[in-house]
């Protein structure tokens, strides 16, 4: 609780650059995922110098984090291109936040078993739930008010079992990102991947999650588009 002021307030200046630079757009979203993409990258190369592995090994470690964040970054800029500001905020960025929250409050309500201890002592299979159940909600809400957010030809409600899976897929997924850098960090021998943001670690810390979802949803959606 001691640094709660200073993670609220690095949360409330870190959505106001995300919202400007979503809501503006173009160039200015393009620039600001590059600048994201390039912090993870060094972040993401920094771990690795603590894994104490061969040089051909830490080569290979670099290429893969390149084409991981590469992936992701180029899905990101992708949706905006694609849709107004207003959806992508709701629909893919929203549902992965709401993943983190509920995980939160129903890891620390429910408590019980925990999915990989040795990895995050602190998931457990009720918050993975939670952030499934969070998830979906956020999508019958975008779903709800589609019609509100876009007039695009190629966007269509989906149905509620759509809608679960989902939110289902999202939570596993961002869940899955999350324990990734977490063993990452383990592994290095670190608490944070760096301290950037005050009160919150580094922005790989910050973007474990959406790095993973948007990582998959390059190999889905953007992949067969370039075949």
């Amino acid at each position: 609780m001691a640094d709660l002021g200073v993670r609220v307030g690095s949360a409330v200046v870190m959505l106001g650059v995300v919202a400007a630079a979503l809501w503006l757009g173009g160039w200015f979203w393009i620039g600001f995922v590059v600048l994201l993409a390039g912090l993870v990258l060094w972040e993401w190369n920094n771990l690795v110098k603590g894994f104490g592995v061969s040089a051909i090994a830490e080569v290979l470690w670099l290429f893969a984090g390149a084409a991981y964040v590469f992936a992701a970054a180029n899905a990101m800029v992708q949706v905006r291109l694609d849709y107004p500001a207003i959806f992508v905020a709701a629909a893919f960025i929203a549902p992965i936040i709401a993943v983190d929250v509920g995980a939160y409050f129903a890891g620390r309500t429910i408590g019980g078993p925990k999915i990989a201890p040795s990895i995050s002592p602190s998931k457990t299979w009720a918050g993975l739930m939670g952030g499934a159940v969070a998830a979906s909600a956020v999508a019958f809400g975008v779903t709800a008010n589609l019609s509100r957010m876009t007039t695009l030809e190629n966007v269509s409600a989906p149905s509620w079992v759509q809608i679960v899976v989902a939110g289902i897929l999202i939570a596993i997924i961002a869940q899955a990102g999350d324990f990734f850098e977490s063993w990452m960090k383990r592994r290095a021998g670190v608490k944070d991947s760096s301290h950037l943001i005050p009160g919150h670690g580094g922005v790989f810390d910050r973007l474990d999650g959406f790095l993973a979802v948007f990582f998959v949803l390059f190999v889905v959606a953007v992949v067969p588009k370039l075949l």
